[in-house]
């Protein structure tokens, strides 16, 4: 199967965001790793989950984003799952990195995030910037990886 288009694939991601923050009040870095482990058919075990809580700009410091952490993550988890030593994993992630970094223009949370972290800030203000994420994680795993995530079959469901 080829790879849908970009925006097939955030049309795919966009409802898996919105009932991780809305229903779940999740932030980015467990609810990328949620969405990816759903496109890719991996399971994933609470204490990944519970790692992730404070990824979120490093507990809303502002630091790297948790869209990046949750595809990094995954990136492991996914290489693990594939058999690949951690020697074919980590360029992987590197490249994981630049790729984010020259589609979104940084890494870290304070740029990406609209006005940074303020106290009156509405819910789930990088919720755009999610699905956009995410999708390019789907999207730079399956061409890095060579795995075809499994939408049409979890859609069907």
């Amino acid at each position: 199967m080829a790879l849908p288009p970009i925006q097939d694939l955030e049309r795919w991601v966009t409802p898996r965001v919105a009932r991780c923050y809305w229903n779940r009040d999740l932030n980015c870095t467990p609810t990328s790793l949620l969405i990816l482990a759903e496109a890719f058919g991996v399971e994933l075990v609470d204490q990944v989950l519970a790692a992730a809580i404070g990824m979120h700009g490093a507990g809303r410091y502002g630091a790297q984003c948790g869209l990046v952490e949750g595809g990094l993550l995954f990136t492991g988890i996914l290489g693990r799952k594939l058999g690949l030593a951690d020697s074919d994993i980590e360029p992987i992630c590197h490249r994981f990195a630049a790729s984010f970094e020259k589609i979104f223009s940084s890494l870290r949370c304070s740029d990406l995030r609209p006005g940074g972290f303020r106290a009156d800030d509405p819910p789930h203000l990088c919720e755009p910037l999610t699905i956009r994420a995410i999708a390019h994680s789907i999207d730079f795993l399956t061409r890095s990886m060579g795995q075809t995530p499994r939408l049409g079959e979890l859609d069907r469901r």
